[in-house]
């Protein structure tokens, strides 16, 4: 892949998707099981609402070890203010993306609405047979 492709192609487009109201238990469960590092919470549009990361889930699950008791929902837990790239972003804009912010996985977007994710080693990957 040529450094000024878009992205696109290294889009993840049918991520595990969460919502607001799922109980963050269930969605700490399917991100160990997904082996993902993160995963997009969206409302029932589709738009965009926030990311959850398996290290917003070490409060829970530590509280959970402690109580014997999960609580809360993923929107208690994720991230809301969220870096995001667009479809069609070239590939060194988002190794930049990478490089400036200490995400694994970023969303991309289409207009407001989820395209799918990006993972950092699959931008890391291109980089280094691009060049």
């Amino acid at each position: 892949m040529h450094p000024t492709r878009p992205i696109d192609p290294l889009i993840e487009i049918e991520p595990l998707i969460l919502r607001l109201d799922m109980p963050v238990r269930r969605a700490a469960a399917q991100l160990a099981k997904s082996r993902t590092a993160a995963a997009p919470v969206t409302d029932d549009s589709g738009e965009l609402q926030g990311i959850l990361t398996q290290k917003d889930c070490f409060q829970p699950a530590l509280q959970a070890s402690y109580y014997q008791e999960w609580k809360g929902c993923v929107g208690d837990f994720m991230s809301a203010e969220l870096v995001t790239l667009r479809i069609g972003t070239d590939l060194v804009s988002a190794a930049e993306a990478f490089l400036e912010h200490p995400y694994r996985t970023l969303p991309v977007l289409d207009g407001n609405r989820l395209a799918g994710m990006l993972h950092r080693e699959d931008v890391f990957r291109a980089l280094i047979l691009a060049g």
